[in-house]
């Protein structure tokens, strides 16, 4: 019998955080390996285990998987998260495209200049006041649901309160024009597994700090 999925990436967010959303919404157990040191990097490179040389690599049902997108497909096909047939599948892939769009400007902050954080924070509300909560609230009214897809709970569902945590981050009011998203996001944080994703103690990481994005850099053999 497989043991519980590990995950091998810094001891961060970054790529992986949304792995870990889904595992816990999903109700899994799972462990975690941080890279520290280049040589546990180049550890996994050697085995073979990073086919495109890049991390989250994740070991679950004897598969080492890489590149995020096919991890997280996975997972929500596995855990019964990714709809009941090929229309509401497309629907989430859709969504959480959007999201991760949405995400993938945020991942890049720490990395970034104190100067060029500054303008990415104006970028991020910008379009997610103006872009992608616009969507996902209008989504919400059409679909007359407590869910984005269909009639059950769904990686869309993960993916869009991670992106709104992540974004009142940066802005606590970011929801104030959106109040159905304001409703969604405390109907799904109230969903059991994600409720105890979310209090003190769970392997939900912090916003990054620079610890974090140097151990990245030093890791990674980034000269920026």
């Amino acid at each position: 019998m497989a043991g519980k999925p590990k995950l091998y990436y810094f001891n961060g967010r970054g790529k992986t955080e949304s792995i870990r959303w889904l595992l816990a919404a999903a109700g899994v157990e799972f462990e975690e390996e941080f890279l520290e040191t280049r040589e546990q990097y180049e550890k996994l490179l050697q085995d073979g285990y990073l086919l495109f040389q890049q991390v989250p690599l994740v070991e679950i049902d004897r598969m080492k998987m890489v590149q995020t997108r096919a991890i997280l497909s996975y997972i929500a096909a596995k855990y019964n998260l990714y709809g009941k047939d090929l229309k509401e599948r497309a629907m989430i892939d859709m969504y959480v495209e959007g999201t991760t769009d949405l995400m993938g400007l945020i991942i890049v902050c720490p990395f970034l200049s104190a100067e060029n954080k500054e303008k990415q924070h104006a970028v991020i509300i910008q379009k997610a006041t103006n872009r992608y909560f616009p969507v996902y609230e209008k989504v919400l009214r059409d679909h007359g649901q407590d869910i984005l897809v269909g009639n059950q709970f769904s990686w869309a569902d993960v993916h869009l309160l991670e992106a709104i945590l992540m974004v009142e981050e940066k802005k606590s009011s970011v929801l104030s024009e959106f109040p159905l998203l304001q409703a969604f996001k405390a109907r799904i944080s109230d969903i059991p597994t994600v409720k105890k994703f979310l209090e003190p103690g769970s392997q939900k990481k912090p916003v990054p700090d620079d610890e974090y994005t140097e151990t990245v850099k030093r890791v990674l053999q980034m000269n920026f």
